[in-house]
């Protein structure tokens, strides 16, 4: 085959890799399964994983489905892109809220929820 009939090369690039972190963020801040948002956008488990990895790329359709599932517009997968920040950066605060957020969401019982947000509320203001 020439060289200019040459199949491109598909490789992950850092802005991949960079889109899939806020995918995995954004899902998270939802409360979200990798397995439910699959479910939601059509492909399986391994791909949704593959895709918030930056393993493999995702097609501009298929970011699209995501947005929607996730409740944001595309741009939301870009913002930050030009200054560097990755999920690599997320300080420790940051991954305590979203980790609080998932595990807050998956509370069913709402006097519970309301218990957790009043106690945080509380605490919050014992520290001003």
């Amino acid at each position: 085959m020439p060289l200019d009939q040459a199949k491109p090369i598909n490789r992950a690039t850092e802005t991949d890799r960079y889109v899939g972190s806020r995918i995995r963020e954004r899902r998270i801040m939802l409360g979200l399964s990798q397995q439910q948002m699959a479910d939601m956008i059509g492909v399986t488990y391994q791909q949704a994983h593959k895709y918030e990895k930056g393993i493999n790329r995702i097609s501009a359709g298929r970011l699209y489905e995501i947005a929607q599932v996730l409740k944001v517009s595309v741009s939301y997968f870009y913002e930050g892109l030009d200054s560097g920040d990755s999920e690599g950066s997320l300080n420790q605060r940051q991954r305590m809220c979203l980790e609080l957020a998932r595990n807050f969401s998956q509370i069913t019982n709402t006097r519970h929820q309301e218990a957790l947000s009043q106690l945080a509320r509380a605490m919050s203001s014992e520290a001003e």
